[in-house]
This record gives structure tokens, C-alpha cells and sequence, in this order.
């Protein structure tokens, strides 16, 4: 049985879908783009900053449903721009520190409200 996941302490969706599905034991992350929960905005026009708004986003989602970082198997990372992939990449290793997930990196013509990084994630239990 899915149930939806939804938290006011991560961004509301911008279009017809949810913040997460959990389905049995698994949990499906819609992507995080670095919006400020509280105002909608995105938040600095910089990898660094964006990067820790998505992870912010994404633990206050997996919280929500009872899951932590720790349960994340699977990241596919969206980026506007490659050259950017190391900054990300430093950020990343903070919170991934021990058995990182599975990892898919693209780059992409263009994010939605202009985001440089969007990140969407499978966690199981």
C-alpha cells in the first residue's frame, strides 16, 4: 500500500506530484530543487549553498517518514552545469560519510526556477 509523504518543513511540490511515495519499505524522493521551505525562493545563486538547501530539504522529507540518510540507496543528481560537479561533490561526502548510495550524475539543459542542482533519492528501510 503507497502511502504520501509530506512535510511543510521541505518546499511544496511545484507541480501535480508529492514530496515522497513510501511504498512497503521503500521510500521515493521527488526531487529537491534548493527552495527555502518557508518562502518558496530559491535560496543563494551558488552550487555551495544550493547543495546544502537540497540536502536540508531531502533529511526534513526522509524525516517526515521515519527514514534517514542512512536508508538512502540510490541518488540521482541533476546539475545545470558539469564544472560544478566538484564543489557538489565536497558537499555531498558530508553527508554520505559511510556506505554511500548508488550515485547517477547528469548534467542538464536547465532546472526548474533556475536551480543549479536538483537531487532526488530511493531510500529502503
Amino acid at each position: 500500500m503507497k502511502r504520501i509523504i509530506s512535510t511543510d518543513k521541505a518546499p511544496k511540490a511545484i507541480g501535480p506530484y508529492n514530496q515522497a511515495i513510501e511504498f512497503g519499505n521503500m521510500l521515493f524522493l521527488s526531487g529537491q530543487i534548493p527552495l527555502d521551505p518557508q518562502g518558496g525562493e530559491l535560496v543563494a545563486n551558488n552550487i555551495e549553498a544550493q547543495t546544502l538547501q537540497v540536502f536540508s530539504n531531502i533529511k526534513n522529507v526522509l524525516e517526515e517518514a521515519n527514514y534517514t540518510l542512512d536508508h538512502v540507496v540510490k541518488t540521482t543528481v541533476f546539475l545545470s552545469d558539469l564544472s560544478n560537479f566538484a564543489a557538489m561533490n565536497k558537499i555531498y561526502a558530508d553527508f554520505f560519510t559511510k556506505d554511500q548510495p548508488a550515485r547517477s550524475t547528469v548534467q542538464v539543459a536547465a532546472l526548474p526556477k533556475g536551480a543549479l542542482i536538483e537531487i532526488e533519492c530511493i531510500a529502503v528501510k
